[in-house]
């Protein structure tokens, strides 16, 4: 029996790694929330509309961090195996794929901005529709730096350092609300202001990164980058980790959208609490996400050293962490809500059912999330990418978004419907998530 001192990680190097992931986080969540109340006072029908564009991004997010997640993956695997110059090659891939997808969907979104925002929403109200138009476009020009932000942010992790994303993302967040905050009160420029800030902040993340990278006193470091040339063998080693995960995120952020587009025959008011419940339920998860971020740095070097029983014992002590984790950030933000609906200019009708459905996910989601979304970052560690993908987009759409769908447009009950839909897809995760961690055969060969 292995005792604490043997291990791979120690405890306090376990904290040293988590803790600035989840502040990293839980702040991104929370510069969040204080955009989404300085965006409330300008009017229900501006946060309705960034609401809805903020859904479309967050889809565009979640590609980008999947497509980072691969390089995590492809390199904390060769850190674990003391390669650093193929640690080095394979990061220096994951920039060059990073820029390439995003300015790609930059122009394809740029193109097709009003006939997305049509499709996607039908017909909404005007005013929303407006406010969804002027965010959409300025925010579509932040792609390339969301996506070489997350591709830095990633290539730090696999090599434990933490603290330099986090540090770069405690700036950018002041910027983005300082940003805020001048431009919508100071200016009065409204939504127009709150692109721009969101534009400006993210630009500067990706750009400080990426100096940074070129720092020669650490494992990996980017020099030279319009010296990258595309190397077939790393890009399909990242492709093979990140599409799938890739698919999954956008396969759940599409469902999401298909979510909000029932969402939004309830109106406005219905579309303003359900926007502020669904920042809330980001804020409340943070820290589990984080604590699963850093599960895969952990598993990654854990099986590039060869130590698969390393891996196994991480996970269950990172799952029984993400309880803790969980537990607390929801009684944090449940305790906060009523100031922040209050500060954000809520009117009385969207506050309370904002607060009512945040009730229940207080009470849902310590119980079930954290067993269904820590695990399967294990599993993506370890290159059972593929199952991952496949389980969460089937009890996405035939769970969530199927009732959901059912309960808001056919049974009437209205925006709960949506939590009701995620709790039962939470439930099902769970369960063949733990039965396929406890066969064993989640752990694949991830690099030669």
């Amino acid at each position: 029996m292995k005792t604490e001192n043997t291990h791979m990680f120690s405890n306090r190097k376990l904290l040293l790694l988590l803790i600035p992931i989840i502040a990293e986080q839980f702040l991104n969540s929370l510069m969040g929330m204080a955009d989404s109340m300085m965006v409330s006072n300008v009017g229900a029908a501006a946060l309705s509309g960034v609401s809805l564009v903020d859904s479309i991004n967050n889809l565009v997010v979640q590609a980008f961090n999947a497509m980072a997640t691969g390089g995590v993956i492809i390199c904390s695997t060769y850190v674990g195996q003391k390669d650093i110059k193929r640690a080095n090659q394979a990061a220096r891939q994951v920039v060059l794929v990073s820029a390439f997808i995003s300015f790609l969907l930059m122009v394809i979104c740029l193109v097709f901005r009003n006939q997305l925002l049509r499709m996607i929403f039908g017909q909404i109200d005007q005013d929303v529709m407006q406010a969804a138009s002027i965010y959409f476009l300025l925010t579509i020009l932040s792609y390339p730096g969301i996506s070489l932000a997350a591709a830095g942010s990633a290539i730090f992790r696999a090599q434990s350092n933490t603290k330099l994303p986090m540090n770069v993302a405690i700036v950018s967040n002041i910027l983005n609300v300082a940003g805020n905050a001048l431009l919508i009160w100071g200016f009065g420029l409204g939504v127009y202001g709150a692109a721009i800030a969101t534009l400006s902040s993210r630009l500067f993340s990706a750009i400080v990164l990426l100096v940074l990278l070129r720092r020669d006193n650490q494992l990996i470091s980017i020099r030279e980058y319009h010296r990258i040339r595309p190397e077939a063998d790393k890009i399909k080693n990242i492709l093979a980790m990140g599409i799938p995960n890739g698919i999954e995120n956008s396969m759940f952020q599409f469902g999401k959208l298909a979510i909000q587009s029932s969402v939004s025959t309830l109106g406005t008011m219905a579309i303003a609490a359900q926007s502020m419940a669904n920042i809330f339920e980001n804020v409340n998860g943070v820290a589990g996400i984080g604590v699963g971020i850093g599960l895969m740095t952990i598993t990654g070097q854990c099986l590039g050293a060869g130590r698969k029983d390393e891996a196994v014992y991480y996970t269950k002590k990172m799952i029984l962490w993400g309880y803790i984790a969980i537990l607390s950030s929801c009684l944090f933000t449940y305790a906060i809500a009523r100031p922040v609906t209050m500060l954000a200019g809520m009117q009385e009708e969207s506050a309370r059912l904002c607060i009512y459905m945040l009730g229940w996910i207080t009470i849902v989601k310590p119980i079930l999330w954290p067993v269904s979304f820590v695990t399967p970052y294990a599993m993506r560690a370890a290159g059972d990418v593929k199952f991952s993908m496949i389980v969460a987009t089937l009890t996405m759409w035939l769970c969530r978004v199927t009732l959901a769908t059912y309960l808001i447009r056919f049974m009437g009950i209205g925006a709960m419907g949506v939590w009701i839909g995620m709790f039962c897809d939470w439930g099902i995760r769970g369960i063949i998530f733990t039965i396929r961690f406890k066969s064993g055969k989640w752990i694949h060969k991830v690099v030669d």
